[in-house]
Formats: structure tokens, C-alpha cells, sequence
């Protein structure tokens, strides 16, 4: 039976939800109840992101993988519609249905952990990193910039290498691939700033902390750094698509 786009949606919705929900859910349990000051992410703790936001990829691809292909992530889409063929009809719909998931994502952590939240920070002045992604150097938004490029460069070009059926092809395991893909990212490309390296899980829970009152949320608060982690994975999403398409994948064996 073909999937309609409704449908379709529908999986992008739920999938990007369930990834918001690891990915926020194990930064909030590091940052609200870890043994540091308020807001800061306690030693040891960075393992346990890296690892919560690539198992949160893994479980979200296979929530929606059979329905809309789990993109879970407009610069995945763009990317697709590009070098891919994915009609361009559906990436508006796509997009804003990862945005939503992501805010549903989003406020659902929030919820469960309110009372944590109003302990730590009863003004919500300085806990929306939970949520978004900041700039380790706010002085200087082009190193976080370079740094979401290069970090969905990565990620465009893995994923398209793990999926293509002419490489290695993954079969069920290619949605843990991909979440490792994401730790490894995460590893090694974390601090600069908070490898968001998809605009829709940075976009739509920072919406919601502008929506539940954070104060320090990067969209009204005068810092304006909102558009790098949408920028940035976009304009990576696409390099990293064009290396594998255009000088590795030429040269791999045919089917």
C-alpha cells in the first residue's frame, strides 16, 4: 500500500519526537540532576549526550523508516530532494513536521521534568541549553558555524554511504549505524556548538523555550544565534551529499 503524505508526515512527526525525547531527555537528566552548578553539564556527563542523542537516532529511524523513510531532519531532506530525487513537494510538509515533532519532543521533557527545572532554575534563566544548542564562543558565530557544516557534512555523507546498496549494504542494522554515525559526531565535533547538525531539533525546542519563557533562549534575547544550527546543517547536509555522490560513489562496484 503506498504511503500518503499525511502519513508520511505522521512518521516524521513521531519519529523526530522520539529522537527530542532521548536527545533533551538525557541532557535534562545531566544537567538537572548531575552534581555541578546550575546549568552545567557535570565530568563525565558528555558520554551519556553523546550516547543518548545517537540511541535517540537509532530509535526514531525505526519508528518511521518503512513509512517516510526517517529523515528526521531537514537537512536530510534537502539533501535528498537534491542529489536524491525526493519530490519537492513533500519537503516543505517533511520540514514542518520534524519542527513540530521536535517541539513535542521538546515539551514533553519539559513537563517531565518541571519540578527539577523550577528547583534548579525557577527564573528559566539559564537552563535552555537542555533544549538548543549555544556557541561555546558567542564572540565568534563563524567557528560555530564551520563547525555545523562540517559536522553535517559528515553525517550527509555517512548516512548516504550506509544506505547505498552498492557500498555495504546495512539492513536492519543501518538505523544503529547511523545513531553511531551520531555519537561519533558528537565526540568529535561537540563543542563548539552543541552539534545540533539538524535544524529542526535545534528549531523546535528552541520555539518551545521561547513559548515556555526561557529567558536565554538565542531567538529573543538579543543574541541572534538562533540561524547557525539551521545555516550551518543545511549548507553542510548538501557538501557532505556532493563529496559521496560526486567523488566516492563513481567509483563503487556496480550492482
Amino acid at each position: 500500500m503506498k504511503n500518503t503524505l499525511w502519513g508520511e508526515s505522521v512518521a516524521e512527526f513521531f519519529g523526530t519526537m522520539v529522537l527530542l525525547l532521548f536527545g533533551n531527555g538525557v541532557v535534562a537528566m545531566v544537567v538537572l540532576f548531575g552534581s555541578g552548578a546550575p546549568g552545567e553539564v557535570v565530568k563525565g556527563g558528555y558520554t551519556n549526550i553523546t550516547l543518548g542523542w545517537g540511541l535517540g537516532v537509532t530509535m526514531g529511524i525505526y519508528v518511521a523508516g518503512k513509512i517516510s523513510g526517517a529523515h528526521l531532519n531537514p537537512a536530510v531532506t534537502v539533501a535528498l530532494a537534491v542529489f536524491r530525487g525526493f519530490p519537492w513537494r513533500k519537503v516543505v510538509p517533511y520540514c514542518l513536521a520534524q519542527i513540530a515533532g521536535a517541539f513535542c519532543g521538546a515539551a514533553l521533557v519539559f513537563w517531565n521534568y518541571r519540578p527539577a527545572f523550577l528547583q534548579m532554575d525557577p527564573a528559566l534563566e539559564k537552563t535552555a541549553g537542555v533544549f538548543a544548542t549555544f556557541p561555546a564562543f558567542p564572540t565568534a558565530p563563524m567557528a560555530g558555524l564551520l563547525d555545523q557544516v562540517i559536522g553535517t557534512a559528515l553525517l550527509l555523507m555517512l548516512i548516504l554511504a550506509i544506505v547505498d546498496e552498492r557500498n555495504q549494504p546495512a539492513g536492519n542494522l543501518g538505523p544503529v549505524l547511523i545513531g553511531l554515525v551520531v555519537v561519533a559526531i558528537g565526540i568529535s565535533f561537540g563543542g563548539m556548538h552543541g552539534y545540533a547538525i539538524n535544524p529542526a531539533r535545534d528549531f523546535g525546542p528552541r520555539l518551545f523555550t521561547v513559548a515556555a519563557g526561557f529567558k536565554n533562549n538565542g531567538l529573543t534575547d538579543g543574541s541572534g544565534i538562533f540561524w547557525i544550527p539551521i545555516a550551518g546543517p543545511l549548507l553542510g547536509g548538501l557538501l557532505g551529499a556532493a563529496v559521496f555522490d560526486y567523488l566516492i560513489r563513481p567509483h563503487l562496484p556496480p550492482r
